[in-house]
């Protein structure tokens, strides 16, 4: 490495990364919006069981059952489809955000100057 490259202040990034890193991004939001668009209305595996050995009625709802993502959807949106699709892309986009949040967080801690890398 020159010390030029050492004495650097940030890495040098490639377009390459940046492009995959994009790229998943897009396909995750379009997992997430897309592919809940298209989700199945039926109960999911644990609401099923529950159903079949019944004990479905006995389930308390839970504290968050008000909330504006409850039950895979956005609350005041009328059609289920849209709505699912919505949540999917505002929870996949929230988790995006804090985990993105939390690596630059951790990332710009262990680049300070104080840090040992051996």
């Amino acid at each position: 490495m020159s010390t030029e490259q050492l004495d650097s202040p940030r890495p040098v990034r490639s377009r390459r990364g940046t492009r995959l890193w994009l790229a998943g991004l897009l396909v995750s939001l379009l997992v997430a919006g897309g592919l809940s668009y298209y989700a199945s209305s039926n109960p999911d595996g644990l609401e099923h069981v529950a159903e079949q050995t019944g004990f479905l009625d006995s389930a308390d709802e839970h504290a968050a059952g008000d909330g504006p993502l409850a039950d895979y959807q956005v609350k005041g949106v009328e059609d289920a489809r849209l709505s699912g699709a919505l949540a999917g892309l505002l929870g996949s986009g929230t988790v995006l955000l804090l985990a993105g949040g939390i690596f630059w967080v951790v990332r710009r801690r262990g680049s300070g100057p104080d840090s040992s890398r051996e």
